[in-house]
């Protein structure tokens, strides 16, 4: 295998025996081959589009194939087999449609034509990162794949919720056949495969405005809400991920049971939306990011239902009170955790989760506070003009845009050490779950300003956009660039990738990235991005307060 789409990657340069994430390496070969298919369907799918035969679910089935190769989402050997035949299936049926079931021409790339088992006898080294041997070349096409990742995991909780895009689909398509080596479509050049990286970006900025209006539009926007982090008498659930629908159905099937729910991770942001304030047994959320899960999951005693991707290896001691449901999977030899399917309707029976969380004692009491969420953009541009009138008072000198992710390198203490060295007139603006670095710090607040606020899971970067987008306006500034704003962001998978590149469409200058960056990044291409948007790496806290915030 080789393998390097996460921070975590072994050495920063890959991993090549078994993933730092917990991922087996034959099934990052088998993540491998369901990408390379993708590809061939995608080559089939363009070709059907121009002949009015297409594929019509080709977006909701790719943006899931795409989402299950995330990292940390599916450990599953066996769900990619299935996955990578399914892609195959659908490939063949568009592809005979286009050529009226006659074999296609000698033009035709092998990702069209090679069947189940010559693919499943193809290596990484044929098929995967290594097969592209131009260094730069792989950069933009990894890179590329890694944006196409974030977007399908946002699209497809947006799809979910009923909100979908046409255009969205048929970016995926197109990013999807020019990766394809000779190409009939043509490949673009490198310069071509940059415009694409920045199409890419403008497409995530609008899939993750999509999935805002469906959130907001099912439950509300959200609102400033203190969210308990103790335990009450009562068995619970723990619910993690991202998901709203699945915890929306959750809450119903356990109002009045006598079961708590709770939160944990990216799930904390929940909290503040209006609709699931209503019910009485959403209590809390239960420790702090996707890396303590072994300890915290060992100590919560009931159930936890994983929704999306930040799943990591389960130890046995809880591994049969670990669920999954939508593209999560974990098997090995030693453990098969319980999936959860939806019905037609999309539906999910958690009976069995809620059966066994009554047999269970109550969550062991990690802490006994409250942490502050909710700050999305309509509560802070509701008080936008208290927050102008304190920039211009001196009251506030500088926003920091500290979104991103976590992750367990010892280097990430350099969040929390960059936060408590903050001036007491900045205020920091996060989303995903890098806020658990400082979120439950006392950094007090300006005006009644917390000076932390927390605008929800990682996807509401997007609430960070328009949050900048609307103070330029009220400033009367041309760009974001112009404002008392820095960005000083932690990366750790595709969708920070994609958030990365989204805010490079939108021509963010001066982006701090860190605790390293991305090692599908060649030189060359790290050379244009330092060019073009003066990207660059953090330092240590002292030097970066200089550069960022005492300049």
């Amino acid at each position: 295998m080789f393998c390097y789409q996460c921070e975590e990657t072994m050495n920063g340069t890959g991993c090549t025996m078994n993933g730092m994430c917990g991922k087996k390496g034959e099934v990052a070969v088998l993540q491998d081959r369901l990408i390379y298919a993708l590809k061939g369907y995608a080559f089939c799918n363009s070709r059907g589009r121009q002949k009015g035969c297409n594929d019509p679910d080709f977006g909701p089935f790719v943006m899931e194939a795409l989402f299950s190769t995330l990292t940390n989402v599916n450990f599953d050997g066996a769900y990619f087999e299935t996955k990578i035949q399914e892609t195959l299936d659908r490939r063949d049926v568009v592809r005979n449609a286009v050529h009226d079931g006659a074999p296609p021409g000698p033009q035709a790339p092998n990702v069209a034509t090679i069947t189940y088992d010559e693919l499943m006898a193809k290596t990484a080294d044929e098929i995967g990162v290594l097969s592209i041997g131009d260094i730069d070349t792989r950069s933009l096409r990894e890179t590329l794949i890694y944006g196409l990742k974030g977007i399908s995991a946002y699209g497809m909780h947006a799809h979910i919720l009923g909100s979908e895009s046409e255009d969205v689909y048929q970016f995926i398509e197109k990013a999807l056949v020019s990766t394809i080596d000779a190409s009939p479509l043509g490949n673009p050049d490198k310069d071509g495969m940059i415009a694409l990286l920045m199409e890419c970006g403008s497409i995530g900025v609008k899939i993750m405005s999509m999935l805002d209006a469906a959130n907001t539009g099912a439950y509300g926007s959200p609102v400033p809400t203190q969210v308990s982090t103790g335990v009450g008498k009562n068995p619970g659930i723990l619910i993690s991920g991202h998901d709203l629908k699945d915890l929306e159905m959750l809450l119903e099937q356990t109002k009045r049971s006598g079961v708590d729910v709770y939160t944990h991770g990216e799930m904390l942001p929940a909290h503040g939306y209006p609709s699931f304030q209503k019910y009485d047994n959403f209590v809390g959320n239960y420790g702090n990011s996707w890396w303590h899960q072994k300890s915290e999951f060992e100590k919560f005693n009931g159930p936890i239902l994983m929704t999306t991707n930040c799943l990591v290896p389960p130890k046995e001691t809880y591994a049969g009170r670990l669920f999954t449901t939508n593209m999560v999977g974990y098997a090995d030899d030693k453990a098969q955790l319980k999936h959860i399917p939806a019905n037609a309707e999309g539906s999910k029976d958690f009976s069995e989760i809620i059966e066994l969380a009554k047999k269970c004692p109550p969550p062991e009491e990690l802490e006994n506070g409250t942490v502050m969420t909710g700050f999305a953009h309509a509560a802070v541009l509701s008080v936008a003009d208290k927050v102008v009138e304190a920039v211009k008072a001196g009251d506030i000198k500088k926003f920091v845009v500290m979104a991103g992710c976590d992750g367990r390198r010892k280097e990430r203490e350099y969040y929390t050490e960059f936060a408590e060295a903050l001036p007491h007139d900045t205020v920091i603006l996060t989303a995903g779950c890098a806020k658990y670095r400082y979120n439950k710090l006392d950094l007090g607040d300006i005006g009644g300003i917390p000076r932390v606020l927390d605008a929800g899971q990682c996807n509401d970067c997007y609430s960070l956009v328009v949050i900048a987008l609307e103070l330029a306006k009220a400033f009367g500034v041309e760009t974001v660039n112009d404002l008392p704003l820095v960005f000083n962001i932690a990366w750790y998978e595709q969708k920070a990738t994609l958030v990365f590149l989204s805010l490079l469409s939108l021509g963010v200058q001066n982006i701090v990235i860190g605790p390293t960056l991305p090692a599908c990044i060649s030189p060359d291409v790290l050379d244009v991005l330092v060019k073009t948007f003066n990207v660059s790496k953090n330092t240590d806290v002292e030097s970066d307060m200089k550069r960022l915030i005492t300049l």
